[in-house]
């Protein structure tokens, strides 16, 4: 069992889904996907963008908003190679909706083929500037696209959805797993997309050594 934990408001997570999605077609298996939803104003900052694209407000030091520039423009290489329009959001959004429409769609899509598309429709969408992940219709509006059965999804985002996704942060947490994409799979954890060797190491049965990619000398 391969699970992947995401935000849809992460651009690193955003640049790991489609090799993820590879990884299930090459090796036949079905991820299970789960929302993490970052708290990024508690070690970035925050800040909001005006209408002409300019800093209206912030409380970032200088080092985050370095930070900051420097994961956009690492994720926008990736984002490039793979032909994906990467935009910088104007605000830290609140992801939790689009998270609890991932467990909806999880639970009641009908095949992973719908699942994929309102993963990839949120992902596209919201990184084009072009969807308010804030919005429970327009999430909803989602799925719907996505041919996601939608017939008790308000009702599900108020009460048992909302319950689920709060309690499985607390959990996530706990079990050490701290920002995006994380992958757990035979009871290891790897942070951060350029862990999938590592990942397809393991699907591949773990064959001689495990890879070290980042060093011109094996590790013992």
């Amino acid at each position: 069992m391969l699970q992947v934990y995401i935000d849809f408001k992460s651009p690193y997570a955003f640049v790991a889904l489609r090799p993820c999605w590879q990884l299930e077609e090459q090796y036949g298996i079905a991820i299970e996907w789960l929302p993490l939803t970052l708290n990024i104003a508690s070690y970035l900052g925050t800040a909001k963008l005006d209408a002409k694209g300019k800093v209206a407000a912030s409380n970032r030091s200088p080092r985050q908003w370095q930070a900051v520039r420097y994961a956009y423009m690492d994720a926008r290489r990736y984002a490039a190679s793979q032909g994906l329009v990467l935009r910088g959001t104007e605000k830290i959004w609140d992801s939790s909706i689009a998270a609890i429409g991932l467990l909806w769609a999880s639970d009641k899509a009908a095949g992973r083929k719908a699942l994929r598309k309102y993963m990839t429709l949120v992902f596209d969408q919201f990184w084009k500037r072009e969807l308010d992940i804030e919005n429970p219709a327009v999430v909803e509006s989602v799925l719907r696209e996505a041919d996601v059965p939608v017939l008790g999804f308000f009702d599900y985002l108020n009460r048992v959805g909302r319950r689920r996704h709060d309690r499985l942060q607390q959990d996530i947490l706990d079990a050490g797993c701290f920002g995006v994409p994380t992958f757990c799979i035979n009871g290891e954890t790897y942070f951060g997309r350029e862990n999938l060797p590592m990942v397809r190491w393991h699907l591949e049965g773990e064959p001689g050594r495990m890879p070290h990619r980042a060093y011109d000398t094996v590790l013992s």
